[in-house]
């Protein structure tokens, strides 16, 4: 699948928002990434756990930073929908690669979905889920999605 091309103003500043989330990660920024969430907004994170309210993303996500020499993302935006007025769906597939060695994991690719509202003409994120791309029993799924991100980098 190609990587969509956002059009508005409004579909330029939600990709623009998206890579910036991916940008904080891959920099172990967790204030800013925090910051990109609204007060309420929540992650479901690729093992299932949870994180509700910008301080408490900002603070585990500072806590794994603080931990950890996470890997990198690399992305491609399938799609964005708005769902409303000042609501948009934001559909992406991400793959992660140590920042030594741009060579893409495939058991840590994923499916990304992110809810955008309006807040007072800013864009932030309420929610951002993170699925596993597993893809049980259809191995050639996976591989191709693999050869797809390994492209971006």
């Amino acid at each position: 699948m190609g990587a969509y091309k956002p059009q508005t103003d409004d579909e330029i500043t939600v990709y623009n928002l998206y890579q910036e989330l991916l940008r904080s990660w891959n920099e172990q920024n967790a204030e800013n990434y925090g910051n990109l969430f609204i007060d309420n907004g929540s992650i479901i994170g690729f093992d299932g756990s949870e994180m509700n309210g910008r301080k408490q993303i900002a603070e585990t996500i500072s806590g794994i930073f603080a931990h950890h020499k996470t890997n990198s993302y690399v992305s491609k935006v399938r799609e964005i929908r708005f769902l409303g007025s000042g609501v948009v769906l934001l559909r992406a597939v991400a793959g992660m690669f140590p920042r030594d060695k741009p060579q893409i994991m495939p058991a840590v690719n994923t499916i990304q979905s992110l809810v955008a509202v309006r807040e007072k003409e800013a864009w932030r994120i309420a929610l951002l889920q993170n699925t596993p791309a597993q893809f049980h029993g259809r191995p050639e799924l996976s591989e191709a999605l693999t050869r797809e991100l390994q492209e971006l980098l």
